[in-house]
């Protein structure tokens, strides 16, 4: 009986990696390229042109589809096997993050071994998820230009693209840049020279891309990996240090106009990852996602949708025309009084003439801040501030002097919402 028993395992302890092996062998990758065309540059996957009309993250990607998106990006391969396989069953693809050691979060590119080590650990990467026929390309690190001090980190981008190319004959590598800089620009130009293409991240300033980048000297292929509202670090501030966020239909608006004076028009741009498909906290919890904490769908996702179809959904966002509190908008700057009641006034309009629900909130300013993109945690609401009737809608100002923001969702009952928020100071 022992006997039986050893052999069913020893069989076992083969068949299990056997199966593993062969259902490796099954995924075969589609073949990604680019093609130098009379006007620019074009990406090819399977022969056939492809335009990226993607959005970063992999929050419910069966929106992203029925909206007319058909690319996802990630920071890195944690849950690749997972990401890929729902691309793939959604007929989706995915530039897959690759992540790299940032110098400012205190990698030494100077140390060989540690250098070697991650690029070891990358090629276990790529080998995994390299025949995956829902794989696009490789993004090599984000924003490694962001406060860096030391070039031998493009030595190491280098390294890590000839690394995928030696592994991966079917799929392109690109690195992705905060922002269009002439000097790093160059050192990509001169130090890697493995790259297929350039990938920048890019907010308000996106409108302007092409020409900065032939101004950088960057005449050959690449994607907008990052674009959105105007970003917290360019916006007017008040004079307490807040910065003014853009309401939801101001945000589309300007998703619009910088979307088509830029990414479609410019011959050399691949396509583009709108950023957030999903909702963060950074600075605020409504500020770069597209979504609400309640997964409730902005109207840029509407501008979203039409981008890519060509068509508007069938009912739409609620339109916020105006916030204001005490008879000011957020330019005015708005100082307030301890304790005292202060008027809100709110104008909303619904195309489709749903039913409308508001949401309030006050939350002091946030204090927890990081760059990059680095994780953040959100202030907590202060309750009981808040009166609405059916014609009016008052706010107490805290007892306690400092920075806040008043936040107003507005919902129309088919998850679709609208939000702004304005920051006031009590003194």
């Amino acid at each position: 009986m022992n006997q039986i028993f050893k052999t069913c395992l020893a069989l076992l302890a083969f068949v299990l990696p056997l199966n593993f092996v062969l259902a490796q062998q099954i995924l075969k990758p589609v073949k990604v390229e680019i093609r130098k065309t009379a006007n620019g540059y074009e990406l090819l996957r399977s022969g056939k042109s492809y335009f990226i009309k993607g959005a970063g993250g992999t929050y419910n990607m069966e929106k992203l589809k029925a909206s007319g998106g058909n690319s996802v990006r990630t920071w890195n391969s944690n849950n690749g096997d997972e990401v890929l396989n729902r691309a793939d069953k959604l007929g989706l693809t995915v530039t897959m993050g690759l992540n790299v050691a940032r110098e400012r979060h205190g990698f030494n590119y100077d140390d060989s071994v540690a250098v070697k080590k991650q690029l070891e650990r990358l090629r276990t990467e790529v080998r995994k998820y390299k025949n995956h026929p829902a794989l696009l390309a490789w993004g090599i690190g984000n924003e490694l230009n962001l406060d860096y001090k030391n070039p031998k980190v493009w030595d190491a981008v280098n390294e890590i693209a000839k690394m995928i190319h030696q592994e991966d004959g079917n799929h392109p590598a690109t690195t992705m840049l905060a922002g269009v800089n002439k000097g790093v620009i160059n050192f990509i130009k001169t130090k890697c020279p493995e790259l297929d293409l350039l990938s920048v991240q890019v907010y308000g300033e996106l409108a302007k891309v092409p020409e900065m980048l032939t101004a950088a000297g960057w005449s050959a292929a690449y994607m907008v990996t990052e674009w959105g509202p105007t970003g917290h670090w360019e916006c007017p501030k008040t004079p307490w240090g807040a910065p003014i966020e853009e309401s939801s239909s101001e945000k589309a608006a300007v998703y619009r106009s910088r979307y088509e004076a830029s990414i479609l028009k410019d011959e050399n741009c691949l396509g583009s990852y709108v950023f957030l498909w999903g909702q963060k906290q950074e600075r605020t919890p409504t500020w770069y996602g597209l979504f609400t904490e309640a997964g409730e769908d902005s109207e840029v996702v509407d501008v979203m949708e039409y981008e890519w179809s060509g068509k508007w959904p069938a009912n739409k966002a609620p339109h916020l025309n105006a916030i204001h509190l005490d008879g000011k908008k957020a330019l005015d700057f708005i100082y307030l009084s301890p304790t005292k009641t202060y008027p809100v006034f709110l104008s909303v309009s619904d195309p489709d003439g749903d039913q409308l629900e508001t949401r309030w909130e006050i939350l002091p300013e946030a204090t927890d801040l990081g760059q990059g993109g680095d994780k953040e945690t959100r202030p907590q609401a202060i309750k009981g501030l808040i009166k609405t009737s059916p014609d009016k809608v008052d706010l107490t100002a805290p007892e306690k002097p400092g920075a806040y923001r008043l936040f107003v969702y507005v919902a129309d009952g088919k998850n679709n919402v609208a939000t702004a928020n304005i920051p006031f100071y009590v003194r």
